[in-house]
């Protein structure tokens, strides 16, 4: 009894936390969505060029968007050394995006410079082992945040390698100078499609570099925005071993919706929601395929979010038939997280990736 009222109690405390951050960040941005033409059309002009664009995008078909993975050759920058001559290096190498819509060219690349070149920070054995690739959340990716935020020592102690990759546009990859959130993903949708299609690019190089190298299994594991990119990772890239999105957002229509961001009623709310999610179906993976089995993904949320409600983690466990764990706090408060951190591990062991022997075996 008492173990459930302080599980209520805490519940609630993590849920207002959520909310407070959401409303903050809300503020942050209400004087640049006011500027942004996207957010100020009028309802019946937004939903005509939402229905031309997801025109263009449907006559693609959903494999053909991503590019396969190609060889790169990463600029190594030695951090500091780990113990039993384990290292943490830093890699970048040119991302050498190239937009699929013609127009974006412009917005996308030549004007963003600093978002050309791609990045990762490693924390490697002496001989490469099984590699997961960690993915940040938005207005995050900063190596020295991100070794906190995750269970990197943890993960190096089950006898995996790590990789923290950072997203288009965040990190080490930002806009210089610029002191407004990150333009991806944005309120256009042709920005926010491009944005996913070079992370999964990027990814997609990044494991095949770390396979080439001996590392005998990659898998993806991220948190928030980058627990979408690892469930659209998850539809895109067979070659995964295995997949958990953490907290995930699970719809880009949905979060737009629960952030007041569609329509001025219900009835026009509605319609720009089915609009939106038509123009953004080729980068979600509710909308696509799953390329791994049920077995090798796990989804993880948590109970009292109000950033990415646990609906999103619902949707994309039943989406992938995969188990869902959940931790009683929230998205920002992550009370009772490791408990759902030892159950990644139990994932991981299952498929025979970490230095533990499985359970029944000798």
């Amino acid at each position: 009894m008492l173990r459930r009222a302080a599980r209520l109690v805490i519940g609630r405390a993590a849920a207002a936390i959520d909310r407070v951050a959401t409303l903050a960040a809300h503020a942050q941005t209400a004087r640049r969505r006011q500027r942004n033409r996207a957010e100020s059309l009028g309802h019946e002009e937004r939903v005509r060029l939402l229905g031309l664009l997801a025109e263009r995008y449907a006559e693609v078909a959903p494999d053909a968007y991503f590019r396969a993975a190609r060889p790169i050759a990463p600029t190594p920058t030695p951090v500091r050394a780990l113990p039993h001559g384990g290292r943490v290096v830093d890699l970048r190498w040119p991302s050498g995006y190239e937009p699929f819509l013609p127009e974006m060219q412009r917005r996308y690349v030549d004007d963003k410079p600093d978002n050309r070149t791609a990045a990762a920070r490693l924390f490697l054995h002496a001989e490469p082992r099984p590699l997961i690739l960690l993915v940040h959340g938005y207005m995050s990716g900063q190596h020295h945040v991100e070794e906190r935020m995750w269970p990197v020592a943890w993960l190096f102690r089950l006898g995996l390698d790590a990789a923290l990759y950072v997203l288009p546009f965040h990190g080490l990859r930002a806009i210089a100078g610029r002191r407004a959130p990150p333009p991806f993903p944005g309120s256009d949708p042709r920005f926010t499609n491009e944005g996913f299609r070079q992370a999964l690019g990027e990814l997609s190089d990044l494991g095949a570099w770390a396979r080439g190298r001996g590392h005998r299994a990659v898998g993806v594991m991220g948190m928030s925005l980058g627990g979408y990119t690892t469930a659209l990772a998850a539809t895109v890239l067979p070659e995964l071993a295995f997949a958990v999105p953490v907290i995930p957002l699970g719809s880009l229509a949905d979060f737009a919706r629960e952030q007041g961001r569609l329509g001025r009623s219900e009835a026009e709310a509605v319609r720009e929601h089915a609009a939106l999610e038509a123009a953004q179906r080729i980068v979600s993976p509710l909308a696509r395929r799953p390329r791994l089995e049920p077995r090798r993904v796990l989804v993880v949320g948590a109970e009292a979010d109000r950033i990415t409600p646990l609906e999103h983690a619902q949707k994309l466990a039943a989406h992938f038939g995969a188990p869902l764990e959940t931790w009683p706090g929230g998205h920002l408060f992550q009370y009772g997280r490791a408990d759902a951190f030892r159950r990644v591990g139990a994932l991981l062991d299952g498929l025979e990736l970490t230095a533990r022997r499985p359970r029944g075996r000798r």
